[in-house]
């Protein structure tokens, strides 16, 4: 009898031992999965409460002394490009431009600089100038107008008709405002563009500032579908953003989707969308592969889908609808030029 009450002592003990052992095991992994849903938690807050610290950061620039606000402006007017009023999406938007050639990237920011002080000095809207809408245009001129130079990288007298045609900008930009407003039409990128025309007619034949000369292209259709290549399709996507800013490296394209996804994912699915629609029309209008390559059939699909999908409209399925036909009319357009 008392060997019996023994074993039944030591079954008991290894029953209450096992059962302990079960616990400590079940507890350990609720801890782990208090742990998971503690961070998971931590990290959506940090995502949901992104925008509060954007807002807030802006308003402790207000309150900074004007060289902050200054900078503020210039990363906002950078941004601008692509429809963005945010300074940190400036700040990623201005490395991709130094990752593809710090030349542009400086004549952008001089550009930027001068427009903006010239809205200053001109008494412009405070706001608008707050928000960079002084500043994209200047922006543009000073990266195209070093695209367009024969002389290279580091032509320190390219910055003389960058700083002319910058502070142009806002005078172009408020008088086409005056016009424009009675059909209550805004000017976008349009004093940039009379602005970089104006400078390649005037300096056509000038010796001191040479620029590459623009040819008409007449290829050949493309009846080689086979020379096809799909990973430069997919590598165009990215270039075709980039060449919003007239960059072909897909890198920096890709550090300008970043940008715009800290800024807006809304705008970054339309952005992709449009180059992606670009590639499309340029397959469909048999261009030659080359140019789809580089995105120069994407850049006004880019625009043209994020000002309609993300930026001037609500998003609904009408309006996104309306974003792809806008960037599928604009590729189109894009073959009769």
């Amino acid at each position: 009898m008392i060997k019996w009450e023994m074993i039944d002592i030591g079954l008991i003990q290894l029953e209450s031992n096992a059962f302990l052992n079960q616990i400590s095991l079940v507890s350990k992994e609720q801890n782990t999965a208090i742990k998971e849903t503690e961070t998971f938690k931590c990290n959506c807050e940090a995502f949901i409460d992104y925008p509060n610290k954007i807002y807030n950061f802006a308003n402790w620039l207000k309150e900074q002394n004007i060289l902050f606000r200054f900078i503020d402006w210039n990363l906002r007017g950078i941004a601008q490009v692509m429809f963005v009023n945010n300074s940190f999406s400036g700040i990623i938007i201005l490395a991709g431009l130094i990752m593809q050639n710090p030349w542009w990237a400086l004549n952008g920011i001089v550009g930027t600089m001068f427009s903006t002080l010239s809205a200053v000095l001109l008494g412009q809207n405070r706001s608008q100038i707050a928000t960079g809408l002084h500043g994209y245009n200047g922006n543009l001129v000073g990266l195209l107008l070093a695209v367009f130079s024969n002389k290279g990288d580091w032509y320190w007298w390219l910055l003389l008709p960058v700083f002319v045609m910058s502070v142009v900008c806002p005078v172009l930009s408020s008088a086409l405002t005056s016009v424009m407003k009675n059909w209550d039409l805004p000017v976008f990128t349009l004093p940039f563009n009379i602005a970089v025309w104006m400078y390649l007619a005037a300096t056509r034949h000038n010796i001191y500032l040479p620029q590459n000369f623009i040819q008409p292209i007449n290829p050949s259709p493309n009846y080689t579908w086979s020379e096809l290549n799909v990973p430069m399709l997919l590598r165009a996507i990215p270039v075709g953003v980039g060449q919003v800013y007239g960059c072909n490296n897909p890198w920096a394209g890709g550090i300008f989707l970043v940008a715009l996804v800290i800024a807006s994912p809304i705008v970054c699915l339309h952005a992709v969308i449009g180059s992606s629609l670009g590639i499309l029309a340029g397959l469909s209008l048999d261009s030659p592969f080359q140019k789809i390559y580089d995105g120069l059939w994407s850049c006004n699909s880019v625009l043209g889908c994020i000002a309609v999908g993300g930026m001037f409209y609500a998003l609904t399925w009408q309006t996104h609808l309306l974003a792809i036909l806008c960037g599928t009319y604009q590729s189109i357009m894009k073959g009769f030029t």
